[in-house]
């Protein structure tokens, strides 16, 4: 077979003007749609677009100290009467534990009290100490609890030098997380809890909607960064969530170690 190879070439010629083509044609099309784009772009918004004015913030006047409660806190305990306590085991008032010198003691098998008021979602401020003398070790150590909800433990307990399993130390949800750090004082200083506690939400069938969250601070460094909960607390096995009420009390826990409380106070959110 005879090739005519000036043919051949004249087609190659024709093809390579025709792709081109094709690429001007295409890097024109682009062109002018980027101008026409540009052309009709919004005009950027004024600053003012971006802002409003209502709804308008309530004001609150903060305690003149940062652990002292705001204006709009309701106090549970300011050192003066158990008279927001009950106990927890039969209800009776007013609670079984004693005040000394303002300040609300452990009493040695009593039992738990908690609080006659509700709540759900809320910020909640606690102080304790724990015992200057020295009795026991680990979870035998200067040990009560704070439960949210009557069911949401956050661990207090002595472990400023006591070794005991991590998340059943200080500032840890009990038996589920462990606290990020350990910023506990001593045995008879004070030491400031700081808790944000998201409430969870059941749908009307009693099936969990959304957990419960929380957020703890010890003497103001964060422990605990809005964790997810398992559930309700339990010292043995899995927790479960089981529905309840959208508001219940807090409870403050007997577990036979005289620790003092002050300064208790709530803001429902």
């Amino acid at each position: 077979m005879k090739f005519d190879f000036p043919i051949i070439e004249n087609c190659i010629l024709k093809m390579k003007q025709k792709i081109l083509f094709g690429t001007l044609l295409i890097a024109s099309l682009g062109t002018v749609s980027l101008a026409f784009a540009q052309q009709t772009t919004t005009p950027p918004l004024p600053p003012q677009a971006t802002e409003f004015y209502t709804p308008i913030p309530p004001k609150v006047t903060p305690g003149a100290m940062n652990h002292q409660a705001p204006s709009d806190a309701i106090v549970l305990f300011d050192g003066s009467s158990l008279s927001n306590f009950v106990s927890a085991k039969d209800g009776s008032s007013p609670a079984p534990w004693k005040i000394e010198q303002g300040e609300l003691v452990v009493q040695k098998g009593t039992g738990d009290i908690q609080s006659k008021l509700s709540f759900g979602d809320a910020q909640y401020h606690i102080e304790w100490s724990a015992p200057t003398e020295i009795v026991g070790e680990g979870q035998g150590r200067g040990n009560s609890g704070f439960f949210l909800m009557g069911l949401y433990e956050v661990q207090i307990l002595d472990s400023y030098e006591s070794k005991t399993y991590t998340n059943g130390q200080a500032g840890s949800i009990y038996k589920q997380y462990p606290p990020l750090v350990n910023p506990l004082r001593g045995p008879g200083d004070w030491n400031y809890y700081d808790i944000i506690f998201k409430a969870p939400r059941f749908d009307k069938n009693g099936m969990l909607t959304s957990p419960a969250t929380v957020t703890v601070m010890i003497n103001g460094v964060l422990v605990q960064n809005n964790v997810t909960l398992k559930g309700p607390t339990e010292y043995i096995g899995i927790p479960n969530y089981k529905a309840h009420a959208d508001a219940l009390p807090i409870k403050l826990q007997d577990h036979s170690n005289p620790v003092r409380f002050r300064n208790i106070w709530v803001r429902p959110l």
